[in-house]
């Protein structure tokens, strides 16, 4: 497209769209009837989006099974990303995570569900810490080497664990995690202070995953309106349920960039992915639409530029590099979570 503006996907030389279609809500995560999802996908294709990001996990296998359907006959127009780790067995605990194991096994089951011969971008979905990082990428190194997988990425990591990983692919030979795909909106900043500069540092692709915050930033908060209950409210209350102090602290944010947007004349959503684009470590914005509605509504963006004098009125709204709720920022190190790993095994 004439208007499309290209971007650098970190330094591997590929281009990417602006906007990447994630797939999570195709399927029984969110919409149920295939041929609408095969249709929303054809819908972005078509405007222009050349990145799909999917994941096993995702309805466990669902999402993959629909991407793969919907891709036949345009499968080398697009940057296939997909990832692996969660768990794919509520019974065996084998079927997920980071192991040497399990990648190689579950890589052959997202081919087959993809419907394709290689995966441009695999990516690991959520740190083991107690798994040896050279297990997971020396798997991942033979993969590309065997031809099945064209670069490997990280999603959810801390800066240590982006800096470990690039460390031990250079010390050890393997191949070095391209990309990483963190949680980053308006109102979860957090990444700003070290994620971000650690990977421009390391030359990485930057795919930011829920900007538009989960939904807040949709437009279905304003204000002295009732908004609808989602079934996001009911699945992760912590992060969605407005009675909570964090919640609503991120309400009033909502508010207040609400009438901003209207300020500068362009949706809220407009504004959201805008400022997420803005940022230099940032290659490609993973949006999640669920129906065809919301994907029209979060196209366009390219077309948008947000001036000095919104930047920096969405900065004084949330300062940056500030997460106004913990359970936003998608993954809790298990020193934190783990009794037993702060008090010497007196938990």
């Amino acid at each position: 497209m004439s208007t499309q503006q290209w971007r650098s996907l970190g330094t591997t030389g590929v281009q990417v769209s602006p906007l990447t279609l994630g797939a999570m809500m195709f399927g029984a995560w969110g919409n149920t009837d295939h041929d609408e999802s095969v249709r929303i996908i054809h819908r972005a294709l078509d405007a222009g989006i050349n990145v799909i990001d999917t994941a096993d996990v995702y309805a466990r296998g669902e999402s993959e099974e629909i991407v793969g359907r919907a891709l036949k006959g345009r499968r080398d127009d697009v940057v296939l990303a997909t990832k692996f780790h969660g768990a794919m067995s509520d019974d065996d605990p084998n079927q997920g995570g980071n192991s040497r194991r399990w990648i190689v096994r579950e890589v052959e089951n997202s081919l087959r569900r993809l419907q394709t011969d290689h995966i441009d971008l695999y990516q690991v979905h959520r740190p083991r810490p107690e798994i040896d990082v050279d297990e997971t990428l020396g798997a991942l190194t033979d993969l590309v080497r065997q031809g099945k997988v064209r670069y490997i990425g990280t999603s959810t990591f801390l800066p240590s664990q982006i800096v470990e990983a690039q460390w031990v692919a250079e010390k050890r030979h393997r191949e070095r995690p391209v990309t990483e795909q963190p949680p980053y909106s308006i109102l979860a900043r957090e990444v700003e202070r070290d994620v971000l500069p650690t990977a421009q540092k390391y030359g990485l692709g930057i795919l930011p995953w829920s900007p538009l915050a989960g939904g807040w930033l949709s437009g279905r908060h304003r204000k002295g309106e009732q908004a609808p209950v989602s079934s996001r409210q009911q699945r992760q209350p912590a992060r969605h349920d407005p009675t909570l102090p964090e919640n609503r602290r991120k309400l009033e944010a909502v508010h207040a960039l609400q009438d901003l947007a209207d300020q500068a004349g362009i949706s809220l959503i407009h504004l959201a992915l805008g400022f997420v684009l803005e940022h230099p470590a940032v290659s490609s914005a993973i949006i999640g639409p669920r129906t065809m509605e919301q994907l029209d509504s979060q196209l366009g963006v390219e077309k948008v530029t947000l001036s000095p004098d919104v930047l920096d009125r969405i900065d004084e709204i949330v300062p940056p590099g500030t997460t106004l709720n913990e359970a936003d920022r998608g993954y809790a190190p298990p020193s934190l979570v783990d009794p037993v790993r702060r008090r010497g095994g007196r938990g």
